[in-house]
């Protein structure tokens, strides 16, 4: 089994890299798929609150957020965020009550967990959000299944897009696929746009 590797969460250089991580791509494009939305939304994975600042100037979205590393979820706090609004918590077991927000959203996240996780992570967004949940990230430019990567600080998958739809479409239907700007030397950025079918 591919395993996560969780020790970068609670580097202090890390913190430096995620305060920039999507900006100028991910980051623009998240305020454009929820900015005509209105209720509670979860930030799965918030890592230093960064994405919910930004979002913060939307006055309809009632922002929440969580994350496996208190040290980050700390560094959310620093910056403003009430930490009635955060959690520390592994975002395969949340601990939220069955569709509590209207909308959550990840970015750049489900990628590093091992394919067990995934589905859990999948499940639990889709337990958790009434509407539909956004999940930007990383498949291969190559288009093929490359697998389970491990660099120097990350492991990951890079994958296709197909293999990310088998994944979402086991608990979603239907799931919408958009690009995004966002980039690196092996991999391109997607958003999977996945709606509940039965809004409760």
């Amino acid at each position: 089994m591919n395993d996560q590797n969780l020790d970068i969460y609670f580097d202090e250089d890390f913190t430096k890299i995620l305060e920039t991580w999507g900006l100028d791509n991910a980051w623009n494009e998240v305020q454009l798929l929820l900015s005509n939305h209105q209720g509670k939304v979860l930030d799965i994975a918030c890592g230093t609150g960064k994405v919910i600042e930004i979002l913060s100037r939307f006055k309809n979205l009632d922002l929440y957020g969580c994350d496996i590393s208190d040290m980050l979820i700390w560094t959310a706090v620093k910056r403003g965020i009430p930490g009635s609004k955060l959690a520390v918590c592994d975002a395969t077991s949340l601990p939220y009550s069955d569709n509590e927000f209207e909308y959550c959203y990840s970015i750049g996240s489900i990628e590093h967990f091992n394919e067990v996780g995934i589905v859990k992570f999948i499940e639990e967004s889709h337990r958790t959000t009434r509407k539909i949940s956004f999940h930007m990230l990383p498949v291969s430019k190559s288009g093929l299944d490359e697998g389970w990567k491990v660099t120097s600080d990350q492991s990951y998958f890079n994958n296709s897009v197909e293999w990310w739809i088998g994944k979402f479409n086991s608990i979603y239907d239907p799931v919408v696929v958009l690009d995004s700007v966002w980039e690196d030397d092996c991999s391109t950025g997607k958003w999977f746009i996945c709606k509940k079918n039965k809004i409760v």
